[in-house]
């Protein structure tokens, strides 16, 4: 059993998780869920090892007794330049009677032998989620942490992870943004809030499913909204009487006669009445909307491609990297405002074919081209603020309306002029989305677009792409991005690009 007891995590003087309680039994299943630079990946080091966050003070206790495994968002470089099979088998005590596993689960992952002399740096982002997620099975830990179990994995893998997250008993803490992994195997929410201008820190446990989160947590919104906007029509009602009381008061006051000075001592003691009224109005606290982060505003306006307009032909014979054909008969055919994603296992080329339509693309002058890649870090420059990245003039009228924007997608007066750098990857995922919105780009290259944002965010991003008039190619293993707001799928194999009629996935 895992048990925390009044967990408080403060970095850079701010608290990001207060007096956190939780306990961990076999079988649970725990999503950690929040916006995005909330403190989940924080909370998950802190409880597999406090020395992996020497940038925080730590104070509350997490007792146990257990083997923990933690697979990382991000492996440190001292680890990619490891050969997979070192990465693997290094300090693994019992290697011979490992080997059955490691074949078993190798099959199960979809990673072949030939991986195994090749250094993490140079497999795809999917691979090397896989191969930690083998290293993790190999080592056969109590418990399992996982922080982003579900970046970049494909579709096939996806499917294997949830059935694995459903069937093990080992209790399982994960942070992850998919809402279709969450709808099916969380049992327990932990949900990390960063309130009032993210000051205050606030987290709430529930031993619900996901979907029955979100709909208890829906009610609860409305009904509070409802409670503040009927205080607020109360009060401005009580104001406005009262301001009626005391301009008619004034007005008598100024127009009494000297003769009448009985009249004057009662016109002031009820003047005295009413400042008394405003300053019990003044220190009365009403009730306010709640601060929540699905309260963002993001959407295209008038955005739209002509029906038969062609967008992109593409015809090739293979799909090369560094000189090597991964993909056969490459062939794609897109016009007008279709919606479509390509879809593949991991190491297939997606991303690589996705740079090649850019490039193809981004200098063509009927449509204006907007790209997302899955490094952010291609097009962002990361020592500039996201007000300079977002300016296109300069004028302060467009800078107020930037900094309105970015204010409708939660960002905090600091996070606008800091450098991009401090952001988290789902911020990012937000400015570059909004770069696009700006730039009105007409046609989006979107290299896995929802793959750092929060959650309770996701519909909101799904709902703006789904409504969007223009043309979308994207890559992504967000099932649920795929039902929403696609219209057709694309499937890319070693042997090409196939159009893909069943959409179940």
């Amino acid at each position: 059993m895992l048990e925390i007891k009044n967990l408080s995590i403060e970095v850079d003087f701010r608290t990001i998780v207060k007096d956190f309680n939780l306990i961990v039994h076999p079988g649970d299943k725990v999503a950690i869920i929040g916006e995005e630079g909330n403190g989940k990946s924080t909370l998950l080091k802190a409880i597999y090892d406090t020395r992996f966050v020497p940038y925080a003070r730590v104070t509350g206790s997490i007792h146990h007794n257990l083997r923990i495994g933690y697979l990382e968002q991000m492996l440190p470089d001292d680890l990619l330049e490891k050969q997979v099979q070192e990465y693997l088998f290094y300090n693994l005590d019992d290697y011979y009677d490992k080997v059955s596993s490691f074949y078993h689960f190798s099959k199960q992952l979809g990673l072949d032998d030939h991986m195994l002399e090749q250094r993490l740096r140079h497999l795809s982002g999917g691979e090397k989620v896989k191969v930690q997620i083998l290293k993790l099975l190999l080592d056969d830990p109590d418990i399992l942490l996982l922080d982003e179990p579900t970046n970049d994995l494909d579709i096939k893998t996806l499917n294997w992870l949830e059935q694995f997250i459903n069937t093990t008993n080992k209790p399982i803490l994960y942070v992850s943004h998919d809402e279709y992994l969450l709808e099916h195997t969380a049992n327990v929410i932990v949900h990390l809030e960063l309130i009032h201008k993210k000051m205050e820190a606030r987290s709430t446990v529930k031993r619900v499913g996901y979907l029955q989160y979100v709909s208890e947590r829906l009610s609860w919104i409305q009904k509070e909204t409802q409670v503040a906007r009927k205080e607020k029509q109360v009060r401005e009602k009580q104001e406005a009487k009262l301001n009626q009381i005391k301009n008619k008061v004034e007005y008598q006051l100024r127009t009494i006669t000297r003769k009448d000075p009985h009249g004057a001592r009662l016109l002031k003691k009820k003047m005295k009445n009413v400042k008394a009224q405003e300053r019990r109005f003044d220190h009365q606290s009403v009730k306010q909307v709640p601060d929540v982060e699905e309260a963002i505003s993001l959407f295209f306006d008038a955005v739209s491609v002509p029906k038969q307009k062609e967008i992109l032909k593409l015809n090739l014979d293979g799909l090369m990297i560094n000189g090597n054909v991964i993909a056969k008969s490459v062939n794609l055919t897109v016009k007008g405002p279709e919606h479509l994603v390509i879809i593949g296992e991991n190491g297939v080329g997606k991303t690589s074919l996705m740079r090649l339509i850019y490039d193809l693309l981004k200098n063509r002058q009927d449509i204006k081209v907007g790209y997302m890649p899955q490094n952010y870090d291609d097009i962002l420059n990361n020592d500039v603020t996201p007000i300079q990245f977002l300016e296109v003039t300069g004028d302060q009228d467009e800078v107020s309306l930037h900094r309105s924007y970015l204010g409708n997608l939660r960002f905090t007066k600091e996070e606008m002029i800091n450098p991009i750098r401090e952001l988290s990857g789902g911020s990012k995922a937000k400015l570059i989305l909004l770069k696009l919105i700006i730039e009105q780009c007409n046609v989006l290259l979107l290299d896995e677009p929802t793959r750092n944002v929060s959650p309770l965010t996701g519909p909101v991003i799904r709902r703006m792409l789904k409504n969007y008039g223009g043309t979308i190619i994207s890559v992504s293993h967000d099932r649920k991005y795929i039902e929403e707001a696609i219209d057709r799928i694309y499937e890319l194999t070693k042997n090409g690009l196939m159009e893909r009629l069943d959409k179940n996935l």
